[in-house]
């Protein structure tokens, strides 16, 4: 993942030992193998590692989750994927599993179940939540007092799945001011990369959403741009650049948001 990290527990050396862990840390093929949003895997590492929660990953044996192939179409794809997935995580007995991916988050929630695959799916904001309101998790949030921040709504967290408060909450434990975009929660508008359009060029129009999205962002002259899916990371983070922002508008996921205040990175 990252380099600095503490030791990052493997499912089947666990499993081997007879340990399990409090949940499973589902990376998902961007937090793996995307370079930026391997800094969101190694920051989201650090605050777990930081206050002592009990987490394993499943290293070489987490496959896709298959979202990208059936959004494109390719369902035999995407079943063979989710099988293959679906019999390792049950093989472990895994209960409980937490993905910084809303497109990982989304799929192992709502379409592992029918294909055998019943699993207690958090979203990481929504588990960042849960640790601040236990006391578990403390955040500093000065180093970020007179900063305004405005926040994205990720798809497949929000119209698809209705968490619009969790990364906002754990937000306001940051001294910034939070600032929303004309077009958020329930009306959020889309940063172009789901329903496998990631990997597709854009089809002909006269502006590309990203950009368009960009631009309600920049409308509030924020000091950064806040999200929870690596995927919008990329595509808001592009549109900075196109708009030449990049040295005054920073795009930081909400774990890196966190992991910055309490000093873990």
């Amino acid at each position: 993942m990252t380099e600095n990290l503490k030791s990052v527990p493997v499912m089947s050396e666990l499993f081997a030992n007879g340990e399990s862990p409090e949940v499973l840390f589902w990376v998902g093929c961007a937090g793996s193998f995307d370079d930026r949003a391997k800094k969101i895997t190694g920051a989201f590492v650090k605050i777990l590692n930081s206050i002592g929660v009990r987490f394993a990953v499943l290293g070489t044996e987490e496959g896709c989750s298959g979202d990208p192939a059936r959004r494109a179409g390719n369902e035999f794809l995407f079943q063979m994927l989710a099988a293959n997935n679906i019999a390792v995580l049950n093989g472990y007995g895994i209960k409980k599993i937490v993905t910084t991916c809303p497109h990982c988050f989304n799929t192992l929630k709502n379409e592992y179940p029918e294909l055998g695959g019943s699993y207690d799916v958090m979203h990481h904001t929504s588990f960042l939540q849960k640790l601040i309101d236990e006391g578990k998790l403390i955040v500093e949030g000065g180093s970020f007092k007179g900063k305004k921040i405005t926040y994205h709504d990720s798809c497949y967290l929000g119209r698809a799945n209705q968490i619009y408060e969790a990364p906002r909450a754990v937000l306001e434990k940051l001294d910034g001011e939070l600032a929303e975009m004309k077009s958020c929660k329930s009306r959020g508008l889309c940063c172009g990369a789901g329903g496998a359009q990631m990997w597709k060029e854009a089809e002909h129009g006269s502006k590309e959403i990203n950009i368009e999205r960009t631009e309600q962002a920049l409308e509030l002259q924020p000091d950064i741009i806040a999200s929870a899916c690596p995927f919008c990371n990329t595509m808001m983070t592009d549109g900075v650049k196109n708009k030449n922002k990049e040295d005054e508008v920073k795009v930081f996921d909400v774990a890196e948001l966190i992991a910055m205040a309490n000093h873990l990175i």
